[in-house]
């Protein structure tokens, strides 16, 4: 029984070292627009799941393609369907950190670099993203606004269509993060 005691103090004690530190959120925002004289699109995904390591600075972001929300029923089919192939293609993430990323400096909103890989369509590129970031008590808020160009990404947009899409589209990201608890 002591040795029971002993083992199950030992695994609360790492369990607790191992979530120290992290910030987490699982209902982070992702929104992109499509501006052009024919048309404008805009969607929402408010289910993203962002992990941010205060330790190191490294951040991650995971979004579900099919979690996009449009205006439009048929938007969002060809959206899943024809463009994004979110069967094949189900997330799209970014793995990096904040650039000379600092403990506990970020009591009021700073601008910050996050540099890292982007990975969309099965398409994995080395990218640099301007945000904010601020701490607040126990909350961290990270938000960030930039441009994406599904050429990059290997999105192909139909000709019939390709007049309606801009070629750069606007991303705004915000997330709200707490800390980890197991």
């Amino acid at each position: 029984m002591k040795q029971f005691s002993i083992l199950a103090v030992t695994l609360l004690i790492a369990g607790a070292g191992f979530s120290q530190g992290k910030y987490f959120s699982r209902d982070g925002h992702i929104k992109f627009f499509s501006s052009t004289p024919i048309e404008d699109i805009e969607a929402d995904n408010h289910k993203v799941t962002v992990v941010l390591d205060e330790a190191t600075g490294k951040v991650e972001f995971s979004a579900l393609i099919k979690s996009f929300e449009f205006e439009k029923a048929l938007m969002e089919e060809h959206f899943n369907e024809n463009y994004m192939e979110s069967q094949t293609y189900p997330k799209a993430t970014f793995k990096g950190s904040i650039k000379d990323f600092k403990t506990g400096a970020y009591g009021s909103e700073t601008k910050v670099m996050a540099v890292g890989t982007m990975s969309i369509h099965g398409v994995s590129k080395e990218v640099e993203i301007p945000g904010t970031m601020s701490k607040t008590g126990e909350e961290y808020h990270l938000s960030s606004k930039f441009m994406v160009n599904p050429d990059d990404y290997k999105i192909e947009i139909p000709n019939t269509v390709r007049e309606k899409i801009a070629k750069e589209l606007e991303v705004t990201v915000d997330a709200k993060l707490g800390p980890l608890t197991k």
